[in-house]
């Protein structure tokens, strides 16, 4: 063999192995998705049970082989420049194939734009503002819409529970407004009347003022469109001032926290969940069980919906590949992904959410979430 010859086998068997090695560590490289959240500010612990959730998830994704999964978390404090920074900051990241978030729907919204520009997909866990997925064809959502929520808690206050004069009390943001007009419409297109209306800033501490006003408009039930923070400071003044109408609230009342917030004050309490932690599914009882063995603790709404995104991103990323435009293309396509929220989830490609959502109707009794047994509550 002459030496030519044999320098080129060595160089061939040389770059054939460099090339071996280029792929192992190719398939050995981790998927990297953005997360858009808030780890610090006046929301900082609905971030912290997403956290939660992704990671139960990772334990499950990782477990099962194949090239892992990990999840780079950038504190958006949930407000909106910061959200555009992080957008910004990932559509840039060639590493980042795919992003989860912002926890509110108007800092979700504000980055929108950069995510549909950088072709990178934005799947907002939390997003039910109705315009949140009408910002382009990258931006989707596994989170009821306001449009779906609204008309079924009217017909659960006017129908379920009996009550007619209703008194709105909700948060004065943009998902907050959006969530009171439409239950608003709702509720009068049923016959009811509003009675007040009254709206508050995130983290208020003093609600007296505003529930004397509620108190003298005379409702037969109290709506309150917030989250689980804000809800628990209103209950424990509700009672402190004697109020005995009826209270209700729209899903994302449903928190073990709540009831940890608001102690003895939350029974009574009627709100409606997509995903409940004692529904008898099998993929919510194999849920539960996996999520208290890691954390001592039952799993809410916020933790369900942040794991099953992540699960959602892992098996189109399966199925479809590890690529921007390979998961933008699966979500429209992939069929009856797991899911402990919605049983099966299918994405409606022209809404771009999950198709069919259900509701179970809830009240708190005894400091527990109990499924609603059809008792009217007695009139104030």
């Amino acid at each position: 063999m002459s030496l030519n010859r044999r320098s080129f086998l060595i160089a061939g068997a040389a770059a054939g192995a460099s090339g071996l090695m280029a792929a192992r560590s190719r398939a050995e490289e981790p998927i990297v998705i953005g997360v858009s959240g808030p780890l610090t500010g006046p929301n900082a612990q609905y971030g912290g049970q997403w956290k939660a959730g992704f990671d139960l998830a990772l334990d499950q994704i990782n477990a099962a082989g194949g090239r892992p999964f990990q999840y780079v978390f950038e504190d958006s404090q949930s407000d909106p420049r910061q959200s555009v920074a992080i957008a910004q900051k990932f559509v840039n990241d060639p590493r980042i194939l795919a992003e989860l978030g912002d926890f509110s729907s108007p800092a979700s919204m504000a980055a929108s734009p950069i995510y549909n520009r950088g072709k990178l997909l934005q799947l907002g866990i939390t997003n039910s503002h109705p315009d949140y997925t009408k910002a382009g064809d990258y931006t989707w959502s596994n989170c009821v819409s306001q449009e779906d929520e609204q008309p079924s808690l009217a017909r659960y206050v006017i129908e379920g529970l009996g009550r007619k004069k209703l008194a709105v009390l909700h948060l004065n943001t943009d998902w907050g407004v959006v969530s009171k007009d439409r239950f608003v419409q709702s509720a009068q297109a049923a016959g009811a009347s509003i009675v007040a209306t009254e709206g508050f800033q995130p983290g208020e501490h003093d609600f007296r003022s505003t529930l004397v006003r509620v108190r003298d408009a005379n409702p037969d039930a109290i709506v309150l469109e917030a989250y689980y923070a804000d809800s628990a400071v209103i209950l424990r003044q509700v009672r402190e001032l004697g109020l005995k109408q009826a209270v209700a609230g729209v899903g994302s009342l449903y928190s073990p926290k709540l009831i940890e917030l608001a102690g003895a004050d939350a029974d009574g309490v009627f709100t409606q969940a997509y995903f409940f932690s004692e529904e008898p599914r099998p993929e919510v009882k194999a849920f539960v069980a996996a999520f208290r063995a890691k954390f001592g603790q039952d799993p809410d709404w916020f933790n369900a919906t942040a794991y099953d995104g992540l699960i959602f991103i892992s098996r189109i990323v399966g199925q479809f590949g590890a690529s921007r435009e390979a998961i933008h293309e699966g979500i429209a396509k992939i069929k009856d992904l797991p899911s402990v929220v919605f049983g099966s989830a299918t994405f409606d490609p022209v809404s771009r959410r999950v198709s069919g959502p259900h509701f179970v109707r809830l009240v708190v009794k005894d400091g527990k979430f109990v499924i609603w047994d059809g008792h009217k509550p007695e009139a104030n």
